[in-house]
């Protein structure tokens, strides 16, 4: 899966996995994180999520990482914000307030960029991720934030073979293998949502639990 798949989903408007309202959950399990107000939180794949606008209005600052360049856009636009634009050899950088997004390759950030950042948040990075991609993606962005960082991963399960990804299922099991060398990795809460996700019965989903998992680096 390349940068094309995303890139055309957002063009064709293809994009049901994009929430019109900010995530309960992230609400919910945040604030147990204690991580200090002004600290960066990265959000990987963030296309134009709102839980981004959330987490700003509590006090922290925003380094989204999104591909296209369009759903920067509809980001900024939709919230009323006009960024200012720079570019770098990690990509585009929209800035307003306390977001800023870099449109660009999560893969392209350097080391500096990630070990400025104390907080992480992925509902939507991992999941959307080949098995091939998740070792690399979680090694070269999760292995260089900040030594101490702490964040919230939200995946989904449910048996592959009813459904092809994205987005994919990811179990436990995979998720404490991925997180094992650097990050201290606990589910804290584990939630049928498949009679709210329609798009999953009609493709044949029997079951389909969502996993919140509270990340503790500096092992």
């Amino acid at each position: 899966m390349d940068a094309e798949f995303w890139l055309q989903r957002w063009r064709e408007g293809r994009t049901h996995f994009h929430q019109e309202r900010v995530l309960p959950l992230l609400q919910k399990h945040w604030p147990t994180l204690a991580l200090p107000q002004g600290s960066t939180v990265l959000v990987p794949l963030c296309g134009k999520s709102l839980d981004m606008m959330w987490l700003a209005a509590q006090g922290y600052k925003i380094l989204g990482v999104e591909l296209s360049a369009l759903a920067v856009q509809q980001f900024f636009d939709e919230n009323g914000m006009q960024p200012v634009v720079r570019e770098s050899s990690q990509g585009k950088h929209y800035s307003a307030g306390n977001v800023e997004i870099i449109c660009g390759d999560i893969f392209d950030l350097d080391d500096a960029t990630l070990a400025g950042c104390r907080g992480a948040y992925d509902r939507a990075a991992l999941i959307a991720l080949p098995p091939e991609m998740r070792t690399r993606y979680v090694e070269q962005v999760y292995g260089r934030l900040a030594p101490n960082y702490c964040g919230l991963l939200i995946t989904l399960e449910y048996d592959q073979q009813q459904m092809d990804g994205p987005p994919f299922a990811v179990t436990e099991e995979e998720v404490l293998r991925l997180y094992a060398a650097h990050t201290d990795v606990l589910a804290i809460e584990r939630r049928d949502i498949l009679q709210h996700e329609t798009k999953f019965i009609e493709r044949g989903v029997k079951r389909l639990d969502t996993v919140v998992y509270d990340l503790q680096g500096g092992r």
